[in-house]
């Protein structure tokens, strides 16, 4: 008798065959040189997917990457290509070094302090390299 394979690890290979299968050099794609490809969103991209177009009356882009930023700080900040793009969006939209710093410590409150810690190291990482 063989023991299954983890569903989790059967999905990931499929899709990295189907990705090797489409386009070979995406064989070894990681968020990290996405993150280096793209480090923000350019302007009309923002706005179509996170700016006030769709409901004029919604939160502003700032607020959305405030909020984006909070999500991935509760999970454990463990996502980090994505927290530092979301902090370098979140300055790009007007965000403070202040509000940055606030939205992580409160998640801190909800995520525990490891998570906090993770966060605001990646986010001074990334204020910092704005410098």
């Amino acid at each position: 008798m063989t023991d299954p394979q983890n569903p989790f690890a059967a999905w990931m290979g499929h899709m990295q065959d189907m990705a090797k299968a489409m386009n070979p050099a995406l064989e070894n794609f990681t968020p990290t040189g996405f993150e280096k490809l793209w480090p923000t969103m350019p302007p009309e991209v923002m706005e179509t997917f996170m700016g006030k177009g769709v409901s004029p009356e919604g939160l502003d882009a700032k607020t959305k990457m405030l909020l984006t930023l909070a999500g991935l700080t509760v999970l454990g900040a463990q996502a980090e290509a994505q927290v530092r793009m979301t902090i370098r969006q979140a300055v790009a939209q007007g965000a403070t070094k202040q509000e940055i710093a606030e939205t992580i410590g409160l998640m801190g409150l909800f995520g525990g302090l490891p998570a906090m810690n993770k966060a605001m190291e990646l986010a001074n990482e990334v204020l910092e390299d704005s410098k």
